[in-house]
């Protein structure tokens, strides 16, 4: 049972891995699905309709679709949390979100569990977990930790496919990895770097932190130059 209170107005990072960390994301369609699901099941209301369109469609459904269902329908859209970034890796997730609404993140995060879990069985001919149990989650408790948990969520992760034993020995080669991160399209690291818009993502006060791009940048770096990601901790996760 997971030992945390959700609180309106607060910042939580959430994550979970596939099950004996298989991957959750076989193929790009299915992380777009995902992200999909991010924004149609962050919403008190039910999407049954424009879910069945994603459903037939297995992930071929466009943010424009999405986006202009959400423009016709604007007093059915009541978001549950505010999702200030995301990581996709091939087994895993994470998830920084502010809870909004009373039961937000358990109330997302269920939605979202379990109408991928039920995309990917379909999709794949397959049946049981897809998630290694219910999702980890952690409070934001201080500044500092979210602006170095961003971090580690938009530029660590995706790093790693670089220079695997990273968090152990530290950067190999920093302008590698700073450069790989601009290329990698399953994170959150672009919209920090104010390179794309994104109608997923409420930046909340980390767009404040980070108003200006070359400063959230020279941040980044300072955290992989200075292994300050470590102050995280060990993450359940791995």
């Amino acid at each position: 049972m997971r030992n945390i209170r959700f609180i309106a107005g607060q910042i939580y990072h959430v994550y979970n891995r596939g099950v004996e960390k298989r991957n959750i994301f076989m193929a790009d369609s299915d992380r777009w699905r995902f992200l999909q699901g991010m924004l149609l099941f962050n919403n008190v209301h039910s999407v049954a309709r424009l879910l069945w369109e994603v459903e037939r469609s297995q992930g071929a459904a466009t943010f424009r679709t999405i986006k202009e269902y959400i423009k016709k329908q604007p007093a059915n859209r009541e978001p549950l949390v505010n999702i200030v970034a995301d990581c996709l890796m091939d087994n895993h997730y994470h998830l920084i979100i502010e809870q909004i609404k009373e039961d937000g993140v358990s109330k997302f995060m269920h939605k979202l569990g379990t109408g991928y879990t039920l995309y990917i069985n379909k999709k794949y001919n397959r049946s049981g977990a897809l998630f290694q149990g219910t999702y980890k989650a952690a409070h934001v408790e201080s500044e500092l930790y979210l602006k170095n948990l961003l971090v580690y969520v938009n530029l660590i992760n995706p790093s790693q496919l670089v220079e695997p034993r990273l968090k152990e020995t530290g950067p190999q080669d920093i302008n590698v990895l700073m450069e790989f991160a601009e290329t990698y399209p399953w994170s959150t690291h672009l919209e920090y770097l104010q390179k794309r818009e994104s109608i997923i993502v409420d930046k909340g006060i980390l767009g404040k932190l980070f108003a200006d791009p070359l400063e959230y940048k020279d941040f980044a770096r300072g955290v992989l130059l200075g292994r300050k990601y470590e102050i995280l901790g060990r993450l359940a996760l791995e």
